[in-house]
């Protein structure tokens, strides 16, 4: 059911939650920076096991603007959002760059999380992988694709060619191009201001005092390299990997019923 909640700073978070009495709770993490939640595909299907919360990230979709778009203040909000619901502890599930927010939240907040799922994220060492990232994008692009993009990117937008400019920056990440265009015609605003603010931040990688299980899933076909992601994995103790072929960087879109299955079988494990 979607609700409002107010933060300690004024700002208010759009929310969405599916409650099952006596139950762990699971937070969805959306992508972005800057864009929406658009993660019920997978909270949907762990509704019988954990009470489902998911929400816009501050400045994000429906909730309302700021200023402020440190990692420390989303980490704060998440924070903030797991006391306001009641849970103690709860399992964090993130996508892209909220597979970042949650690794986060899990190193700063160890104690208040059951597990951590870390969904085509980026890993360790993102400089190092980034030359490959957008050669593989390139790729995945004709030269008239790139320039009709790059051309609209450098300009005021009409809706119509808003669409067309998210349908031609997200056609790589799936396996299917023409998925992109689902995506790109929701009629909400991207927080361009949020994306180059934490872009710019490009917080270090911490995870020393993650002590939960976590699973770190990868679409083999994502053009961010999974390279940064088995060096995450390997370097945490508690970590396991799944690398999915036939999915890109939202696997779930593409392999529904293996990234259900993963999730069920590790929410139903750590959810205790």
């Amino acid at each position: 059911m979607p609700s409002e909640v107010r933060l300690s700073d004024g700002a208010v978070l759009w929310t969405d939650s599916s409650w099952l009495s006596g139950a762990p709770g699971a937070v969805f993490l959306h992508g972005g920076p800057g864009m929406w939640d658009y993660l019920e595909p997978l909270a949907t299907p762990l509704a019988d096991l954990v009470s489902t919360h998911r929400y816009d990230q501050r400045g994000c979709g429906r909730s309302s603007a700021s200023t402020d778009y440190r990692m420390s203040r989303f980490v704060a909000d998440l924070d903030e959002l797991r006391a306001h619901l009641g849970h103690e502890r709860w399992v964090v599930v993130g996508h892209s760059f909220g597979a970042a927010l949650g690794l986060a939240y899990t190193n700063e907040h160890p104690d208040r999380v059951l597990g951590l799922v870390y969904l085509n994220g980026l890993g360790l060492d993102w400089t190092v992988h980034k030359a490959a990232y957008r050669e593989r994008v390139r790729q995945r692009l004709s030269t008239q694709q790139v320039a009709r993009r790059e051309e609209l990117a450098a300009r005021e937008r009409t809706w119509d060619e808003e669409v067309e400019w998210r349908a031609l920056c997200w056609a790589p990440d799936f396996v299917d191009p023409a998925m992109a265009a689902v995506d790109a015609g929701t009629e909400l605003p991207l927080n361009r201001l949020c994306n180059a603010v934490m872009n710019e931040e490009d917080p270090p990688v911490r995870y020393e005092q993650v002590r939960a299980p976590v699973l770190l899933v990868h679409g083999a076909a994502d053009p961010r390299p999974v390279d940064g992601v088995k060096a995450l994995a390997n370097a945490m103790p508690t970590a396991e990997l799944v690398v999915l072929d036939g999915a890109a960087h939202q696997p779930w879109r593409e392999q529904p019923e293996a990234v259900t299955a993963l999730l069920r079988e590790f929410v139903a494990r750590v959810a205790r």
